[in-house]
């Protein structure tokens, strides 16, 4: 596949995804200087400036920014006008946990989206030789699909949490909910709502009611997200949405 020509890049933000993206275009061959750039940078001497600093920050990073430059923010839920008055103005969101500088893009899904249909194809096929894969947010889902990545990642890391200290109560460690966890995460993502076991969705209610009791008596701060979740089980398996509801003989 021929490697497409990009010009050169300016990264804004050392932090963990300005690194990470900064390392990540250096590997695919693409000019991005030397290391990733501090707040306040004029871009000078690039063509794209990459503006990877809290949402709270952009306008002000954008600001900074002399004219003339594609101006891309990283922010999910961020509409491109964020970059105002640049003219040329896009967003680029890796979807995927960076926990660190050393984290890797590859293989994630990358919301790309510019004003001008020429910027939106440079920035499809930069994402393509990241690794990622270009999908295209309208501006009014922009929102929405940020509280999505929210639930799939933020709250999965609350729950995970959640479950070491309750397991813990009981001297297991966190480390063998692991696999149950993974092989969990791997079905839903074969077979959706159908993935679901449990007592919630076996309609056991009174083993539910126990789990409570117990929850209760150990961590009873961690009682609201208990009875959150049954009821989305609950509502899962009322909805037709899992076959092992009443039937199954799993978790």
């Amino acid at each position: 596949m021929h490697q497409p020509s990009f010009p050169r890049f300016a990264v804004v933000g050392p932090g963990r995804l300005g690194t990470a993206l900064h390392r990540a275009l250096t590997a695919a061959g693409v000019d991005a200087g030397p290391a990733p750039l501090g707040r306040g940078a004029s871009g000078e001497g690039a063509d794209v400036v990459v503006l990877c600093v809290p949402d709270r920050a952009i306008s002000e990073a954008a600001a900074a920014v002399e004219p003339g430059r594609l101006v891309v923010h990283t922010s999910g839920a961020g509409s491109v006008d964020l970059t105002a008055p640049h003219a040329r103005r896009g967003m680029l969101h890796p979807l995927i946990s960076v926990p660190s500088g050393d984290a890797s893009l590859e293989g994630a899904c990358a919301a790309v989206r510019a004003t001008e249909p020429a910027d939106a194809e440079l920035l499809r096929c930069l994402a393509e030789a990241l690794g990622m894969v270009p999908i295209d947010v309208a501006e009014e889902d922009r929102t929405a699909y940020h509280a999505a990545a929210s639930l799939a990642s933020n709250a999965l890391v609350a729950l995970q949490v959640a479950a070491a200290e309750l397991a813990a109560t009981a001297g297991v460690p966190a480390s063998a909910l692991q696999p149950l966890a993974r092989a969990a995460l791997a079905q839903v993502g074969q077979s959706g709502a159908a993935a679901l076991t449990g007592p919630a969705a076996r309609g056991d209610w009174a083993t539910v009611a126990a789990q409570r009791d117990a929850i209760e008596a150990r961590t009873p701060h961690l009682l609201p997200l208990f009875d959150a979740t049954t009821a989305a089980c609950a509502a899962l398996a009322d909805a037709g949405q899992s076959p092992n509801h009443a039937t199954s003989e799993s978790l």
